[in-house]
């Protein structure tokens, strides 16, 4: 029921009023999240890769599945991630293993890059990350071998 002269609903509606069902998908919470808080390097890479400066279009802080790649491009199903000094040790290095056998098996390719390494050229790196992702996800067959099969005409 509208309150007259508010526009406002009473609390006492089903459902609590009109809006979006509330989403209940935690990784879209944290890539948000994530696209408020990005680190330098990331920043940096960001500021070189967005838009469609590099001829592709990529995403930050993007969600896949339950996890969030630093970087993606959906067109070459490229995911690049930013890695500190933290994913060289432990605990992170198995999670990133998990992370990235899911990516592989969801047809993703990875690239990951250091953070320091992106302080040190980020120019450098981007030219990398660009060369990674614009690579084809299928490759020309090698001439005299067998023709494509029906829907992998070039």
């Amino acid at each position: 029921m509208i309150l007259p002269g508010t526009g406002r609903g009473t609390a006492s509606e089903a459902g609590g009023g009109g809006g979006v069902p509330k989403m209940h998908r935690p990784e879209v919470y944290t890539a948000r999240k994530l696209r408020r808080e990005m680190r330098l390097p990331e920043i940096l890479v960001w500021q070189r890769i967005k838009g469609e400066r590099t001829g592709l279009r990529f995403r930050k802080q993007h969600p896949i599945g339950p996890y969030v790649a630093d970087f993606h491009c959906s067109r070459t199903r490229a995911v690049i991630e930013v890695d500190g000094k933290g994913h060289e040790h432990g605990d992170m290095l198995v999670r990133d293993d998990g992370r990235d056998a899911f990516m592989v098996e969801n047809g993703y390719r990875i690239l990951r890059v250091m953070a320091a390494e992106v302080l040190r050229d980020a120019d450098g790196v981007v030219e990398g990350i660009v060369a990674f992702a614009a690579l084809p996800l299928h490759h020309q067959p090698a001439a005299g071998g067998p023709p494509p099969r029906a829907g992998e005409e070039w």
